[in-house]
């Protein structure tokens, strides 16, 4: 039985850019899966044809048991979306913005403002709810943004960037929100670039390149894949490094020549893949002794999701630009384009 988000083939494109390539999703009921890839995988798109804003050109999609491309109505009653950019109307404040949305959802007035007092709370936004919202600065937008996403508690929740333009402590707190909408029973899907929050906050992770999910599964899963261990060293004198890279070559998972072995030579940071633990580390340490190579630091760790997209894409994942709102997909700039209609226009009506 399909999940609360289930795609199966879907494919999009624009002109000549092939935006989604056949991508498949099956999220179960209750959990969050985190959609990570580079700039322009095809993340944005692949949210705006679950959510209504893009019609895929083939394929099939399912949202809280809802036919996506037979139910559109039906199935933006039943989701949440905070999309890329803050979809908040600038001369309402920020009650009257939640209100506003609550009342389209056709919640009675006394409802709404109960609702959307308490979303104020909840975001720290109750000292400047009577503000207009052109007078928010951009993460105070975005938890608007946010707030107004959850005003009914759907079902299915959508999230592009959600934390894109946050500080720390709002990070956090947008965490907890996750947490406790999950723990009710929200499924969620959610695309970001902090990888850490994909590790903190999801059950399953599908990795998205070139319009392609070209790995999914839990964190754990995934790191596995990139070996289960990494020694890193940091040598002492920049003219070792290339002999001391050569000895822990010796050591990779795949063997010597194979290309385990990455080096970072403007940190003078040698790191491998191994298996063996401590007892391998220590046998490291003593043969780098022997040769004479004088180290700085050197430590076993566990791969990170950075080394993930390395390993699986060929390169890290880029950080978030917090100049703009969010990653903005070259295919998903070519849709808005060819669709010729404004995004926050959109975005509003499937809120």
């Amino acid at each position: 039985m399909p999940g609360a988000i289930y795609a199966e083939g879907l494919v999009k494109t624009f002109g000549d850019v092939r935006a989604l390539d056949g991508v498949d999703l099956d999220v179960p009921e209750g959990t969050v899966l985190g959609l990570l890839g580079p700039n322009g995988a095809g993340k944005t798109t692949a949210v705006r044809c679950l959510t209504t804003l893009l019609r895929p050109d083939s394929g099939r999609a399912v949202v809280a048991g809802l036919d996506v491309l037979r139910q559109p109505d039906a199935v933006r009653r039943s989701i949440g979306l905070s999309g890329q950019f803050a979809a908040v109307d600038e001369y309402l404040t920020g009650r009257e913005n939640l209100q506003m949305v609550g009342r389209l959802y056709q919640m009675r007035g006394k409802a709404a403002k109960a609702r959307a007092d308490e979303l104020l709370e909840q975001f720290h936004l109750a000292d400047a709810a009577d503000r207009p919202a052109k007078t928010y600065s951009g993460g105070m937008r975005r938890r608007l943004d946010l707030a107004a996403a959850l005003v009914v508690s759907p079902p299915v929740m959508f999230m592009d960037e959600p934390t894109t333009g946050l500080d720390p402590r709002n990070r956090q707190q947008l965490w907890e929100v996750i947490k406790q909408l999950v723990s009710g029973g929200t499924t969620l899907l959610l695309t970001t670039q902090y990888l850490e929050e994909a590790d903190h906050l999801a059950h399953d992770i599908a990795v998205v390149d070139r319009g392609r999910v070209i790995a999914q599964g839990t964190s754990d899963q995934l790191k596995a894949r990139t070996g289960g261990e990494r020694v890193e060293v940091v040598v002492h004198e920049r003219e070792k490094v290339r002999a001391a890279s050569a000895l822990l070559d010796k050591y990779g998972l795949r063997g010597p020549g194979k290309g385990d072995t990455t080096v970072e030579e403007h940190m003078r940071k040698i790191t491998t893949p191994v298996s063996g633990g401590a007892k391998l580390l220590a046998e490291v340490i003593r043969e780098l002794d022997a040769h004479g190579i004088e180290i700085d630091d050197i430590g076993l760790r566990r791969p990170t999701l950075d080394d993930v997209f390395l390993s699986l894409t060929g390169h890290v994942a880029e950080a978030a630009d917090t100049d703009r709102d969010g990653d903005a997909d070259d295919a998903g700039r070519t849709a808005r384009d060819a669709e010729g209609q404004g995004h926050h226009h959109s975005e509003e009506a499937a809120t």
